[in-house]
């Protein structure tokens, strides 16, 4: 399997399926501190990412929000005092693709970048 964090997000049909159990436990092995969430019947990846203040949490939402745009694949981001809260998914398919696993790795290698632990 390629390295997800050398990936980049391909355009995500509406007819595509979303990723079975089976694949997305495949993928889990590469994104560390992720975990799948449903909310309202769909499955998402979400992550906690702490850190010592609001303007390093502030800091961290803005490069995540860049490289959303950057990839054209955007999350759902909670900015609070020394946390930020991401999660992935596809609209389109109202689930899980391939592309929030490859953000969710891009996202966990620019929390390392910023200085802090995984």
């Amino acid at each position: 399997m390629n390295k997800l964090v050398e990936m980049k997000c391909t355009a995500c049909r509406g007819d595509e399926p979303p990723l079975s159990e089976e694949e997305i436990r495949a993928f889990m092995d590469q994104v560390p501190g992720w975990q799948v969430v449903e909310r309202g019947g769909i499955k998402q990846l979400e992550r906690v990412f702490r850190f010592a203040n609001f303007a390093e949490a502030l800091a961290f939402t803005n490069r995540v929000g860049e490289l959303a745009e950057a990839e054209d694949h955007h999350p759902a981001i909670l900015t609070e005092w020394g946390r930020v809260t991401v999660r992935w998914w596809t609209h389109k398919i109202r689930g899980l693709h391939q592309n929030d696993f490859i953000m969710a790795a891009k996202t966990n290698e620019l929390y390392g970048e910023g200085g802090q632990g995984t």
